[in-house]
């Protein structure tokens, strides 16, 4: 919200350029009573307040505002240069920002030099401006509402024309004012949801609630030149993750082939297919797999992706399993993505035993691209132990650990990318026994991409 600020009155002289200026001019100050406020009245926030004006001849106008771009009144739904009071076409007001211009003293010296050459007159103007609801930032209106000493937040995640919160639980009381003004104050959001707390433990998917707009949760989202579509409310889908799904694609050569473990909606899958990759792509949701395929057609890749609606150890020991020996005797890179941080590193011992050992390897092993949530202060160290621990052999300086992003407070995403060693792959009959065993059902109860 603007600050408390007033101006004092004063008469300046600049070298060549005399400014009066007598003013007593107050900023917008939310009214006391919409402190509170839980059912929004765009009313309340009407105030009229005075802000510094220049009067400007309409021949040098356009140079004027060039010149003073950066002193220049700029609030949403305001037009910077106004009638001049006398009702002259030959001069404007040009509107000046309170915060930067207190007096003529305020101005840069380029500002000033370029006044004086335009003979612009010296008198800065108090100008009488209406301000209303239109005219504020959503974090002016929720820090005027919201008890004072509260933590404003107008963060979401846009996903289409759906705006994502999540709410902490003092903000719970004003959450349909929150969500109103959030699609008020951004153009094309017409739903604002509010994860909740309770999460499906089978599709990793939370359960949402309309805040405000119309409860239509199926979006179209662009992302690295390919479109999506989905139920946001049955799928997931994170934004924040497109510089990582291109970072992945772009390791990948023409030719090369990608199994997509957790595949989702396909962010992973569908861009590289687009470049040139085979793909196998998976995903335990029912509804995933459903917009996976659809986005698999709308983005015109469908012939070079094979879509299953398995377990990702399932997905591991078969599909994967059954395509491994032909490719390991070609030449193509062989690509495993597994983005469900969670709980992929526990998926990791669905590798072992995999193959005979009789069989053929001319080329590189598949590289495993693995995602997961670091738990110890040494994150790298953390995900090295975990998956050296899952795949039952040691991984130190046999792989690559690279940050991703924060979730949340002491909470981070890692990525770990390794070769899958032959002694973990081909294993001797006792080993490959051990593998066989019939998969943890927690574990195949949480097959989501995140």
């Amino acid at each position: 919200m603007l600050p408390d600020m007033s101006f004092c009155s004063a008469k300046l002289v600049h070298t060549g350029f005399a400014v009066k200026t007598i003013m007593e001019s107050k900023l917008y100050q939310p009214p006391a009573e919409i402190r509170g406020m839980t059912l929004l009245n765009k009313d309340a926030f009407t105030q009229t307040i005075t802000v510094p004006a220049l009067r400007v001849p309409t021949r040098v106008l356009h140079k004027v505002v060039k010149s003073l771009k950066k002193s220049t009144l700029r609030l949403p739904g305001i037009y910077s240069v106004v009638q001049d009071k006398e009702g002259s076409d030959d001069f404007k007001l040009l509107l000046l920002d309170p915060h930067s211009v207190l007096s003529a003293s305020s101005f840069s010296e380029a500002e000033m030099e370029a006044l004086r050459s335009f003979s612009v007159a010296d008198e800065l103007q108090n100008y009488e401006l209406k301000i209303t609801y239109d005219n504020l930032k959503s974090e002016e209106v929720l820090k005027a509402v919201l008890p004072l000493g509260q933590d404003v937040t107008s963060g979401f995640s846009r996903v289409g024309h759906i705006a994502h919160m999540n709410l902490i639980s003092p903000l719970l009381p004003y959450k349909n004012l929150i969500g109103q003004v959030i699609m008020d104050k951004n153009p094309g959001v017409t739903c604002v949801v509010n994860k909740t707390n309770i999460i499906d433990s089978t599709y990793r998917t939370f359960k949402m609630e309309l805040l405000a707009g119309e409860e239509n949760m199926v979006t179209k989202v662009k992302e690295n030149g390919m479109t999506y579509e989905f139920d946001f409310s049955r799928v997931y889908w994170n934004p924040r993750l497109s510089t990582e799904h291109q970072r992945v694609v772009q390791l990948l050569k023409r030719g090369d082939a990608v199994f997509d473990v957790f595949a989702g909606v396909g962010p992973f899958a569908i861009p590289a297919a687009r470049s040139g990759a085979k793909v196998w792509a998976n995903d335990l949701n029912p509804e995933s797999y459903k917009w996976l395929q659809h986005n698999c057609k709308l983005n015109k890749v469908d012939s070079k992706v094979q879509t299953f609606n398995l377990d990702g150890r399932a997905f591991i020991q078969g599909p994967f399993k059954q395509g491994l020996p032909s490719l390991l005797k070609g030449g193509a890179g062989i690509h495993v993505v597994m983005n469900l941080p969670a709980l992929a590193l526990e998926f990791l011992d669905a590798f072992r035993g995999l193959l005979q050992l009789d069989t053929t390897c001319e080329h590189s092993l598949p590289t495993v691209h693995c995602y997961a949530f670091a738990k110890e202060e040494d994150h790298e160290a953390d995900v090295v132990q975990r998956a050296s621990r899952s795949l039952g052999f040691p991984m130190e300086n046999k792989c690559s650990v690279h940050f991703v992003r924060n979730v949340a407070p002491n909470k981070e995403m890692w990525r770990v990318e390794f070769t899958i060693p032959k002694e973990v792959l081909f294993c001797c009959e006792e080993t490959n026994a051990e593998s066989s065993e019939e998969p943890d059902p927690k574990r195949q109860k949480c097959d989501e991409s995140t």
